[in-house]
């Protein structure tokens, strides 16, 4: 009778051990300009957790969302929180590449997966790269390769850069410049959080440059558009920008952003039933207009549930975890997706224009694809 309890009992462990509930947390800035940011991640990824009637991969899913505030020491203390004493299974985040770089070893070190629904810093794309880290957006780098391509194709001979002094601005001037052969004039780095352009500015009305090239996100890119419009720089140089004119900061920039560029790996006009029902349904529960950020916490959702049912729930095995993240058996809203071997995408990219909907809301349209299946510069040096 005892062999026969015993038995018994590891019957039911065998078939409870991975019908617990799942523990997700997720690490966004929610304070202050950039929370404009956080919360369209937020919103992507809880809209997936809606749609999934609140379970990923069959699991009844518990969703703890805590608030970097901007700041890498903040958020290692809140990661440590979620790691000890909530014991998430996951943890998705984060916005800022400085952010991501203060968690990622904690995270990673604790065999947790750590999903970026945003940053991807280079530093994380080749021999720093980990077995638990996977990237549903994109190596930053890329965003601003193809903004180089274009303004080499275009012909463009003098450029004027300008992105603030942190790691995701530093990968966005090499990334420009990976494909542009033509004449930098300046090189400026400001703080992270800048308010008033007004000197960089002038700066840029004497350098003599045909275009400017910029990364300011959020709050920052607010500010930036609007001073730049306002000196007038808008009808004498040609403005190319990644996270700068999205659909987080159209809102507040409207017209002063109108017909300047961006560049990416999706936008809310793509033509996929798929991405077409997911701005439909956002726009529906929100009321405005998701960007590339809401885009990938959807996917980071979509991943985690298309892993989380492949493996039946069980996540004690790493390794089975591990396979069912890098298989991608989910339909991503961008259409083509697949990881390389670092844990980064190989996707499309696109150079966009700001444009205005017959509704009168702002939103970025497809210019022109201009990469196909595109992998980082990175990936080779990844051991992986």
């Amino acid at each position: 009778m005892k062999k026969l309890l015993c038995a018994l009992g590891t019957m039911l462990m065998a078939t409870t051990a991975h019908a617990e509930d799942l523990k997700i947390g997720l690490v966004v800035t929610l304070s202050g300009p950039p929370a404009v940011l956080g919360k369209q991640v937020e919103d992507g990824f809880k809209l997936a957790l809606d749609n999934m009637g609140g379970k990923v991969g069959g699991l009844d899913t518990e969703l703890i969302v805590v608030d970097s505030e901007l700041k890498p020491d903040v958020a290692l203390t809140r990661v440590k929180g979620l790691l000890e004493r909530d014991e998430v299974d996951f943890v998705v985040g984060t916005v800022f590449s400085n952010v991501l770089g203060a968690i990622f070893k904690p995270v990673t070190r604790s065999e947790t997966f750590l999903i970026s629904p945003n940053a991807g810093p280079s530093t994380l794309a080749g021999k720093n790269c980990s077995p638990y880290f996977f990237s549903t957006s994109y190596q930053n780098n890329q965003n601003f390769e193809v903004l180089g391509q274009h303004a080499q194709e275009q012909g463009i001979k003098k450029v004027f850069m300008m992105t603030p002094n942190y790691q995701a601005g530093r990968d966005a001037m090499e990334g420009f410049k990976k494909n542009y052969k033509g004449e930098i004039t300046d090189e400026v780095y400001t703080p992270l959080g800048h308010n008033d352009f007004s000197a960089e500015i002038a700066q840029m009305s004497t350098s003599g440059a045909d275009a400017l090239f910029t990364f300011m996100p959020g709050g920052m890119g607010v500010r930036f558009v609007k001073q730049f419009r306002e000196a007038g720089l808008a009808d004498k140089m040609t403005f190319l920008s990644a996270f700068t004119v999205d659909e987080a900061t159209l809102p507040a920039q409207k017209d002063a952003a109108l017909g300047m560029f961006g560049a990416t790996n999706w936008a809310p006009s793509i033509d996929l039933p798929q991405s077409q029902k997911f701005v439909a349904d956002f726009e529906e529960k929100y009321g405005y207009i998701p960007g590339g950020f809401a885009m990938q916490a959807y996917d980071a959702a979509l991943l985690i549930d298309s892993a989380v049912k492949a493996v039946g729930g069980d996540l004690s095995d790493k390794d089975a975890v591990r396979a069912a993240l890098e298989a991608t058996e989910f339909e991503s809203l961008r259409g083509n997706f697949k990881f390389n071997n670092n844990h980064f995408p190989v996707q499309d990219f696109y150079l966009l224009r700001v444009a205005q909907r017959d509704d009168g809301k702002y939103w970025t349209e497809v210019e022109k694809k201009v990469f196909e299946d595109y992998t980082d510069s990175f990936a080779e040096e990844c051991k992986m």
